[in-house]
């Protein structure tokens, strides 16, 4: 959980980060718009394809957990 949280945190930041950027360039309104929606969008993107390969991750780690405890237990039913 404390990886995710910190995934997260980082990709709030870096966005955080280039909307301040852009807000400060100068620019014309309606574009400057365009262009923190746009960069938004491909962040929300970024940020839900690293919640799917993390929820990937842990299920596979989970499967893995599993697959250990499995094959222990005969040895130590022994």
């Amino acid at each position: 959980m404390r990886t995710t949280n910190a995934i997260i945190g980082m990709a709030a930041s870096a966005m955080v980060g280039a909307a301040i950027g852009m807000l400060l360039a100068p620019e014309k309104g309606s574009k400057l718009q365009q262009k923190v929606k746009d960069e938004a969008n491909r962040w929300i993107d970024e940020v839900k394809k690293l919640m799917s390969t993390a929820r990937q991750t842990k299920g596979v780690a989970e499967d893995e957990v599993e697959r250990i405890k499995s094959n222990l237990k005969p040895i130590v039913e022994d």
